[in-house]
Parts: structure tokens; C-alpha cells; sequence
């Protein structure tokens, strides 16, 4: 599918637009590693359901590698409740699509309104959670990250207190938005607790795909992904 480029009036945001004029917009926000080019795919099922895709890159990814703006909930948050803004002065509806880290700060970010309806894809229901998990992985406790700041990890992530203390301080306290959930059965970052806590507290409907694991990208596992979206478009 052709999509429009578009620069968001906030920060000079680069974003892509998918489908003609309609009353209805999904905002498509990608995860970890991801870009705004991730939503073509998502496009080609929800335009001819008459809606358009928005998507965004976060910062230092995409278009926006090599931006100073770090890839933090402190920065990332305010600019997804500005994208919100945007989108709710130009479209009658608004439904939300995200996977991975993109699900939880949306979580943080839309919390206290409610959207048409919202699709997660490998979410990231509980940062806190997951930070103690990379901390037992790296075998950091809490004492040396309070003391050094800042701990590289060998998986590639940064521990950081400052994040930590930032998570503890804005737990996902509200969600009334209705929720769809994909979950791979191999995903070894979201534990199959934390989906069902979150279903506990704010509702929702879970599917378990049995192959696959969190990151979706063989033909098999973006074939069910696919499914998965049409049936919830």
C-alpha cells in the first residue's frame, strides 16, 4: 500500500499515513527495534474496513535514530497524548494498535481516556515485572543499581534506576478501553501471569498463538498475526 509522509507538530515527528478520507483512524504504534514502516502491514487489512492508519516512529528508531531524544516513558508519553491530540481533531474515531514496549507506554499515555478499541500484540502489561526479571537475568539487585545508575547488561539492555524509580511512580492504574490481546506461547518477556492479571483488573479477550515466540516474524507466525488482526479489525 502507498502511504502519505506526514511530520507530526510535535517535536517534527515523522509519521505515515495509510487509506483514504475516513471517519476513522487506528494509531499504530510499533515496539522496540520497530518503525513506523511496520504499519503497512496492518494497513492493508484495516483501510478496506473504511479506516485509516497513523503511525508514528518513536524516538531513535526510524527516521529518528541518531535524534537526541532518548526512547524513555518520560519523553515518549507526552508525545503519544500528543498524537492523540492530533488525531482526535481530525478523525470522528479513534482505535489503537501497538506491540511490545509500545503497548505499555500507551498504556501510561491513554489510561485515563477510553478509544474505540485497542489491539496489543506482545504487550508489555508490566514494566515493573519485566525490570525484575532483567535484574535476576543480569544477577543486579537493587542496592548496586540504586549506587551505579546505570547497569549494562550482557542482553543487550540497560538497567537504569532512574527508569525503575519512573515505573514504580506511574503504575497502569486505569484502562477502559476494550482490549484484544495476542500472546505467543513461547514469549519468554511477557509471562502468561502478568496477561492475565491485566485481564483480571481491566478485561479484555486473549489469544494464545502456539507457535511463536514474543518478536512475530516467520511466515507462519505473521500469517496468524494477520488473522488475528482481520478478525479484531
Amino acid at each position: 500500500m502507498t502511504a502519505q509522509s506526514l511530520t507530526l507538530p510535535f517535536g517534527d515527528t515523522p509519521a505515515l499515513l495509510w487509506g483514504g478520507p475516513a471517519p476513522r483512524v487506528w494509531l499504530y504504534v510499533h515496539g522496540k527495534g520497530g518503525s513506523k514502516e511496520e504499519g503497512e502491514g496492518f494497513a492493508a487489512a484495516a483501510c478496506p474496513a473504511g479506516a485509516q492508519v497513523l503511525a508514528l516512529d518513536l524516538p531513535e528508531h526510524g527516521a529518528r535514530r541518531g535524534s537526541p531524544v532518548p526512547l524513555v516513558p518520560w519523553t515518549v508519553v507526552p508525545e503519544l497524548r500528543a498524537l492523540l491530540d492530533y488525531a482526535q481533531t481530525r478523525w470522528e474515531t479513534v482505535a489503537l494498535r501497538c506491540t511490545s514496549l509500545g503497548a505499555w507506554f500507551s498504556l501510561l499515555a491513554f489510561g485515563e481516556v477510553r478509544l474505540e478499541k485497542a489491539l496489543f500484540v506482545s504487550p508489555v502489561l508490566d514494566m515493573e515485572a519485566l525490570i525484575g526479571d532483567m535484574m535476576a537475568w543480569a544477577g543486579v539487585d537493587e542496592d548496586q543499581l540504586r549506587t551505579r545508575g546505570e547497569i549494562p547488561t550482557a542482553f543487550g539492555e540497560t538497567l537504569s534506576w532512574r527508569y525503575l524509580q519512573y515505573v514504580r511512580a506511574h503504575r497502569v492504574r486505569a484502562w477502559s478501553t476494550p482490549t484484544a490481546l495476542l500472546r505467543a506461547q513461547g514469549d519468554t518477556l511477557v509471562r502468561e501471569e502478568t496477561v492475565r492479571e491485566f485481564l483480571r483488573r481491566f478485561g479484555g479477550t486473549l489469544t494464545v498463538e502456539p507457535e511463536g515466540e514474543h518478536w512475530f516474524h516467520t511466515p507462519e507466525q505473521l500469517a496468524a498475526l494477520r488473522r488475528w488482526e482481520a478478525a479484531h479489525i
